[in-house]
């Protein structure tokens, strides 16, 4: 992983240079800026992890340009402010802004450091705790007994000890975002950032900017690919790009350099890519709609994700750990299984795979009753599942693919409005989404909650 990349912003060349060898002794990458014009132009040259901003300078005062740059990326590095006439009214509205700390000159360059030192942990912590609260991840590691598990955990250990691109392949809600995050966290990139791109909830107009960044007047917005930059980049079911895109992103891959939306400089970049799909991309290629020059790119080492009725011995196990788990969660009452209602479950095809297997005891633990979960309570809960989970789907699969998204989502979302007796919130609960969004989604679909309950 490439080292901390810190801009020193100040208007006096003696603290600029000082503080810069300083840095750099201390095996920090440093950028200097004179003024707040020359703090613009190095943000637009590379996205630094840390800026050490002066208050007085002669174009704009420091105060403004954290303003500007707090209001212009939501996403932007830790800003320590220094000034040698700060007041601790300046104090108060750089930390209202969102400076990270606030330092007198003349600067204690042991202050100084350690201040750094926080301020980088800090920033690196929060965007860790963003990136777990998407993820929404109990588990750290696959879970699992079983000669496939094992041999799944040593396939992850080994690729992560190198610095190796990983696809992985497998159904859907087998756990290949566990897999990416994983290899992330075993490698010597487990220090920066981990970056998941989830390429389907893309929007497309929108979709070249999201990634690659924009320049716009003086301002910048980066993109996904730069703040992945010495860390892991994880483009989730990448089959589901778009064409174009795809052109877009393997050249940017191979050169690991782009250029921005509106921009004219080259951003060089260092990121380690993780891909997955649950479809053939062979045949994706095939029928043209994945290029293959990006395959080969992304197909450095192949690991598959077994599915769940390939291991069905760990599914005591996996039974379990999300029992405890929704227990801790959402401090719901504690229910074992009964070794019949665990049996049946070891026979259940699992079409949804472990994601389904999460969502059943989820279920259990909210509707039922009981200290015990037993067979005729498991069998009710898959004899009512919708019938998109079993043979015979009532799914037409003729339809264009939104269509047919559409009509499963509607089977999907009315089934669980019966089981639950049209409790919206549980419903949102069960398919872990935002209530207000469900809602959103039920009015696009034509959903009435009441009738849907009966």
């Amino acid at each position: 992983m490439s080292a901390a990349h810190i801009l020193v912003v100040d208007d006096e060349p003696d603290i600029r240079e000082l503080i810069k060898e300083i840095l750099e002794d201390e095996q920090y990458l440093v950028s200097v800026a004179a003024n707040g014009a020359e703090a613009r132009q190095a943000l637009i040259e590379r996205r630094p992890d840390l800026i050490l901003l002066d208050v007085w300078m002669p174009d704009i005062d420091g105060i403004s340009l954290l303003k500007e740059w707090h209001e212009s990326d939501n996403q932007a590095p830790p800003v320590v402010v220094m000034s040698g006439h700060g007041t601790v009214e300046t104090a108060v509205e750089a930390t209202r802004l969102g400076a990270y700390d606030f330092l007198e000159k003349p600067l204690s360059m042991a202050k100084l450091l350690l201040t750094i030192r926080h301020a980088l942990d800090d920033y690196s912590l929060r965007r860790e705790n963003q990136g777990l609260r998407r993820q929404v991840q109990p588990l750290g590691r696959p879970l699992g007994k079983s000669p496939v598990m094992t041999t799944l955990r040593d396939q992850a250990e080994k690729v992560a000890l190198t610095d190796a691109w990983v696809l992985l392949l497998g159904e859907p809600g087998v756990g290949k975002r566990l897999i990416a995050h994983l290899i992330h966290n075993l490698s010597n990139r487990r220090d920066g950032e981990y970056v998941e791109v989830g390429v389907a909830t893309i929007v497309p107009a929108n979709a070249v900017v999201e990634l690659f960044g924009e320049e716009r007047d003086d301002r910048v917005r980066y993109g996904l690919l730069e703040q992945a930059d010495g860390g892991s980049l994880f483009l989730n079911e990448v089959a589901d790009m778009d064409f174009d895109l795809q052109t877009r992103l393997a050249s940017a891959l191979q050169g690991q350099s782009f250029v921005r939306v509106g921009g004219s400089s080259v951003v060089n970049i260092d990121i380690r890519v993780i891909a997955s799909s649950h479809k053939d991309l062979h045949e994706e290629m095939r029928m043209g709609r994945f290029r293959e020059d990006l395959f080969y790119l992304l197909n450095v080492v192949p690991v598959t994700v077994p599915a769940l009725r390939q291991h069905r011995e760990d599914i005591t196990d996996l039974l379990s750990y999300y029992v405890d788990f929704f227990v801790d969660s959402d401090a719901l009452p504690y229910r074992s299984f009964s070794v019949a209602a665990q049996n049946c479950l070891r026979n259940y095809a699992w079409p949804g795979n472990v994601r389904e297997l999460k969502s059943i005891v989820h279920r259990l633990l909210i509707l039922g009753a009981g200290e015990t979960i037993e067979i005729d309570e498991v069998n009710a809960v898959l004899g009512t599942r919708s019938p998109v989970t079993q043979q015979g789907s009532g799914i037409d699969f003729d339809l264009p693919l939104r269509q047919a998204r559409e009509q499963f989502e509607k089977t999907y979302i009315e089934h669980q409005l019966r089981i639950t007796a049209g409790n919206v919130s549980q419903v949102a609960k069960l398919a872990g989404i935002e209530r207000t969004h469900l809602y959103r989604k039920m009015k696009a679909l034509g959903i009435n909650p009441k009738e849907s309950s009966k």
